[in-house]
């Protein structure tokens, strides 16, 4: 790592150092979001079958968040370790941790296509499809598991770029493939007349680009840390760390698949297709809410790795201080529009007034967590960031396991009407899920910074 970086990551003050790491990728995940939010904005639209075809999308959905939470479960597994390591000038060590991770996500994402090919009308119906949005889901499934390789190396490799300060050559990684998608899409959704399949093949097309710009760059000499072929191996030590490490976002991620399908059958249950489109349009806004802030808390990982491996412990204070205030804030930011303007996000999606008028119904209830998830959100970021796998594992499983899904299927017993049952479940988790985290973190912090501290007072 360049000495200009070593001297940032330990001088430079810390809420202009966050928000130099942290803006490109909040502005990257916006433009990432856009992925979905224009492919739906385009299907939404398609004459006479708009709304059962968004309603299939909105049944993949979950499915690309499985796919994707191997990314992070190697990706951010990783990229931490090697914060760590750089803070330790163990530079070698962390090239390791890069190849070894590049030759996982490939090992991962071949499995993956192929398993998921074999059983994916089987897994469409199993999450909520019925006979009507079962070609529309079957096509889009179909051409986006192609692509999949492609999709996990841009995402998981895109963490170690991120990891070594370059934030804006990470944010570069998305804006690429989102410009190429908002390009393509209405070109081979409308232009060529392929709807669905037209969105999904705009998609791996954009995604593939990605990728390629990720393996240019870390193979450059522009990446401090670089992917060699010597290290291109796996070295079963370094990957029993990064999956444990990796294990709090992978259940994060793969986890709201499990919960979509919940959501889908519950709501489906109860209410019908129209149901189904309208949780899959607060998924979304769920998702990109949720993006934003790992976004910023991530920015803010590199410097915590950083700093506590190199023993700096007040840096790393006051870096979670201000990470957590950020994260908070914008928490309760969202809530506000969420509650007062719903309809504004609701209407990038759809035209269809009914569709409106339930959505805006719904999401008063479903999103009324988020005035304080943020905060959560922002403390399990920091388990990560310092290497403490067993504590994010069980915060990310607590909500939507332990939690969420008991509820889902509970309320409808004692609550009526039974389709508004199922959404309140969701700020009841993240209440609970918060208020756990914010004990544990008060807790365990403390004693792992003064544990850490000890340790280095000690050393010779």
């Amino acid at each position: 790592m360049s000495n200009n970086m070593n001297d940032r990551f330990a001088n430079e003050k810390i809420p202009k150092l966050i928000f130099s790491l942290a803006t490109p990728a909040i502005v990257a995940q916006l433009i990432n979001a856009l992925y979905n939010v224009v492919d739906r904005m385009f299907i939404g639209r398609i004459p006479e079958t708009g709304t059962l075809a968004l309603t299939g999308i909105g049944i993949v959905f979950p499915i690309m968040m499985v796919i994707q939470s191997f990314s992070a479960l190697i990706g951010f597994g990783g990229a931490p370790l090697a914060s760590i390591k750089m803070g330790e000038r163990k530079h070698k060590e962390a090239e390791k941790l890069l190849g070894s991770c590049f030759l996982m996500l490939l090992i991962v994402s071949s499995v993956l296509t192929i398993t998921f090919l074999i059983f994916k009308s089987q897994l469409l119906v199993l999450f909520g499809a019925s006979p009507d949005t079962l070609p529309f889901a079957d096509d889009y499934m179909g051409i986006y598991l192609i692509g999949s390789v492609t999709v996990l190396i841009s995402l998981g490799l895109n963490q170690f770029i991120a990891a070594q300060g370059f934030a804006k050559t990470a944010m570069i990684t998305i804006c690429i493939g989102a410009a190429v998608n908002i390009i393509l899409d209405p070109i081979f959704i409308f232009g060529m007349n392929m709807g669905v399949k037209g969105a999904a093949l705009s998609t791996v097309i954009s995604q593939t680009i990605s990728a390629v710009w990720v393996l240019w760059f870390l193979t450059s000499k522009k990446a401090h840390l670089r992917l060699r072929f010597e290290y291109i191996r796996i070295d079963f030590k370094i990957a029993g760390g990064v999956l444990a490490l990796g294990l709090s976002p992978f259940i994060m991620q793969s986890t709201e698949s499990l919960i979509q399908i919940v959501f889908n059958t519950s709501i489906g249950k109860y209410g019908g297709d129209l149901y189904v489109a309208a949780m899959g349009i607060m998924s979304v806004l769920m998702q990109l809410f949720t993006l934003l802030l790992n976004s910023f808390a991530q920015g803010a990982q590199p410097i915590i790795g950083y700093n506590y491996g190199s023993g700096d412990h007040d840096r790393v204070k006051s870096t979670i201080k201000y990470c957590s205030l950020f994260c908070g804030m914008f928490g309760l930011t969202i809530w506000s529009v969420f509650t007062f303007l719903p309809q504004l996000p609701i209407m990038v999606f759809t035209n269809d007034p009914e569709l409106i008028r339930l959505t805006t119904k719904l999401m008063k209830i479903f999103f009324l967590g988020t005035s304080i998830y943020g905060v959560q959100l922002a403390f399990q970021q920091v388990f990560i960031a310092l290497g403490q796998a067993q504590v994010s594992i069980f915060i990310a499983v607590l909500r939507k396991i332990i939690l969420l899904i008991p509820l889902v299927y509970l309320l409808p017993m004692v609550i009526s009407p039974k389709t508004n049952a199922v959404i309140i479940a969701e700020p009841i988790a993240d209440f609970c899920a918060v208020i756990t985290c914010c004990v544990l973190f008060g807790l365990k912090v403390k004693q792992l910074l003064k544990g850490a501290k000890k340790s280095i007072a000690e050393s010779p």
